[in-house]
């Protein structure tokens, strides 16, 4: 089995924090998404995880030298190979997974490095792929699927008008990944667009044309980091289902003095809390210091010193420093308010 994990989106929705770190790179409650999302993956996987392949944005996207080193580590600490591809121009859902096209094979699974989920990876053998789908108020913000007998009928794009409320996720399986690689090939030899870019969803239309059977897969929970608010929030249900697993997030050497720390909570390494309370759902970096605050649901990244602070649903990036009364902040790398 392999993973096929297009992230070369830098995440504009999620500014000013992705200005500096590509989204897929964002960490949440110690980990980032993308370390986050195949490792989910890959513990619900029936088969031997053979290759990892991340598709990234060039350099003048926000990706620092070292992402490759990066991404090929939490491959080879899942116990597969590592493979990095650049997509230099934003061309389509489809256009970024062919650009991994020299790992398209056999059965693989596709995941863009843009949500967090809990699903179930029960595969039916007798189906082509699977597409793991969940129940949205405004399906018209995604692709979506049209079911019949349990098998999926229709892929439709953004619908204007209503046609079904079970949007795509962003994960899916195929049992044949030359074929997928094919189909994609094909879509862009003959320059098959729509809305100018090369979607997938184009391609699983072709595949179905010519008989390929396609079922939902079950999404438990579906954690959106498109926005700041969403961010937050999944931060707070990562550090839940952590807790339910019976993981401390704390590093031992936290500093504490006169301070509380109320679960659930990540604490980065060598983070100095002083006449302060921490949590619940608060993520803080490492090297990090807090002094005289209050912070609740919020997520604080590294090297990032707050005074006098009484925060919820805040969301403050690396090396910021903040001094004030505001509450719900969402200040981005190297920022000071103070």
């Amino acid at each position: 089995m392999k993973i096929i994990v297009p992230m070369a989106g830098v995440g504009s929705r999620l500014r000013p924090h992705t200005l500096t770190t590509p989204k897929p790179l964002t960490v949440i409650a110690g980990k980032t998404i993308v370390q986050r999302l195949v490792e989910d993956i890959s513990k619900v996987l029936d088969e031997k995880l053979e290759e990892i392949a991340f598709i990234i944005g060039p350099a003048t996207k926000g990706f620092p030298s070292n992402t490759k080193d990066k991404l090929i580590e939490i491959a080879n600490n899942l116990g597969a190979k590592g493979s990095v591809y650049v997509q230099e121009e934003a061309l389509g859902t489809a256009h970024a997974i062919y650009c991994a096209k020299e790992s398209l094979g056999g059965p693989c699974v596709v995941a863009f490095a843009d949500t967090l989920f809990k699903a179930d990876f029960t595969l039916d053998a007798k189906a082509d792929g699977a597409i793991w789908v969940k129940q949205v108020e405004d399906p018209s913000a995604f692709g979506v699927v049209k079911l019949k007998d349990g098998v999926i009928t229709d892929f439709v794009e953004k619908p204007k008008e209503f046609v079904s409320d079970l949007a795509i996720i962003g994960i899916y399986y195929f049992k044949d990944g030359d074929k997928l690689r094919e189909e994609i090939k094909h879509l862009i030899d003959n320059d098959i667009k729509e809305n100018g870019e090369f979607q997938l969803t184009n391609v699983l239309e072709s595949l179905k044309q010519q008989g390929a059977k396609f079922v939902p897969g079950k999404v438990n929970a579906w954690m959106d980091c498109g926005k700041k608010d969403p961010t937050v929030d999944t931060n707070k249900q990562v550090l839940t289902f952590e807790q339910q697993a019976g993981n401390n997030l704390v590093s031992d050497d936290v500093v504490l003095e006169n301070s509380e720390i109320i679960q659930p909570c990540y604490i980065g390494k060598n983070v100095v809390l002083k006449n302060s309370k921490i949590g619940p759902y608060v993520s803080i970096g490492e090297n990090s210091v807090v002094e005289n605050s209050t912070i609740v649901n919020s997520l604080i990244q590294t090297n990032v010193h707050i005074t006098n602070a009484k925060l919820d649903t805040a969301m403050i990036g690396n090396f910021a420093k903040f001094n004030g009364n505001f509450t719900s902040v969402s200040i981005g790398d190297y920022t000071e308010l103070t």
